[in-house]
């Protein structure tokens, strides 16, 4: 049996992911740096918007 990926994380899994604090990763949504939505009244990212970041910033400082 294999475990599906989910597809929106939520800020503490974010968190774990990135290795970084909550007050980080609410940053990275206000700027708009990582893409986010809400359902009701939960804040998810999409998994390809946390990749993308990955991406952007491994790219920018090479």
């Amino acid at each position: 049996m294999t475990t599906a990926t989910p597809e929106a994380l939520t800020v503490p899994e974010v968190m774990a992911a990135l290795k970084v604090g909550r007050s980080t990763v609410y940053d990275l949504i206000r700027t708009r740096q990582l893409a986010s939505f809400t359902i009701g009244r939960c804040r998810r990212i999409a998994t390809d918007s946390l990749a993308a970041y990955m991406r952007h910033r491994i790219t920018e400082e090479n």
